[in-house]
């Protein structure tokens, strides 16, 4: 069902890795999350919690820098204070390293639009020399044609698989490596419409899924049978379905056990095609419809 419009979307679906860890340590934590691109000048569409994320990696790398320029030539009692200081510590995350897998060559700044209500951002790579982007998506024109029951599908990269990075132990900091795997396999999810998302006002804003968004697919599209763009997928909910199981007695491999099990339902919330299209026509970022 979703074969064509897959190889079509992924030609502008990117993932965004990261590499992260806590002061002192040395153990890599690796991220992933989804963006997809606009159109032609380098304009990009993910999840406002993620644009966050990233302006959150940035602060983290200057107040780590400033750690190391400083404790130069200081005592383990005097380096221990400063990162009290700076508020370092084993619990927290001291570096946190961002790639923008197969997006552009190079560039010279990123640029932010945040909106203002709904978990949606914009993301402007400046400076670019070559966009390395296949094709453009398409915006679902008739807004009225997303219909509760119709099955669409969502793609991303839920599973940060790359390997090219390392701890480098002289510099005490994280470094991307040419070795290594640098990609990520992207996974598609289809799911049903099973509601639609209103806000305070009563505006439509959300279409909630009968699938979950996998973790890494937050700002990936959603997308119908024909390649059009219909929501991008912003967070996964849990809700309670009340079949709690407490203290039941149940013989496996060969021996009784109690077992107590709380069962959730997990459905995923994405952005309507109807609001991603007003962010982008109010901040002058063109795109197609069909």
């Amino acid at each position: 069902m979703f074969v064509n419009a897959i190889n079509e979307v992924a030609g502008y679906t990117r993932a965004i890795h990261s590499i992260s860890r806590n002061f002192g340590g040395t153990q890599v934590n690796r991220g992933s999350a989804t963006l997809f691109f606009v159109n032609s000048e380098g304009w990009a569409l993910t999840c406002r919690h993620v644009a966050q994320w990233l302006s959150q990696a940035d602060q983290i790398n200057r107040n780590y820098t400033s750690f190391l320029q400083q404790s130069q030539g200081m005592s383990g009692k005097q380096q221990n204070k400063l990162a009290q200081n700076l508020g370092l510590g084993p619990d927290k995350a001291s570096e946190m390293r961002i790639t923008f897998v197969d997006c552009v060559d190079s560039m010279n700044n990123l640029k932010f639009i945040l909106h203002p209500d709904y978990d949606l951002a914009l993301i402007k790579f400046e400076g670019v020399a070559n966009l390395l982007v296949k094709n453009f998506p398409y915006f679902m024109k008739d807004e009225g044609a997303v219909q509760q029951g119709a099955m669409l599908c969502r793609l991303g990269f839920p599973f940060p698989e790359f390997s090219n990075f390392k701890f480098d132990a002289q510099s005490q900091t994280l470094v991307w490596t040419n070795e290594g795997n640098a990609r990520s396999p992207r996974f598609p999810i289809e799911g049903m419409i099973t509601r639609f998302l209103g806000d305070n006002k009563g505006q439509v804003y959300g279409i909630e899924m009968s699938t979950p968004g996998l973790r890494g697919q937050s700002g990936g599209p959603l997308f119908d049978p024909d390649g059009k763009v219909i929501g991008m997928q912003s967070r996964t909910k849990h809700l309670h379905l009340g079949f709690d199981i407490e203290d039941k007695e149940v013989v496996a491999h060969g021996k009784t056990k109690k077992i107590n099990d709380y069962a959730f339902i997990h459905l995923g919330e994405c952005i309507h095609v109807k609001v991603i299209k007003e962010f982008l026509s109010k901040n002058q970022v063109s795109f197609q419809t069909k």
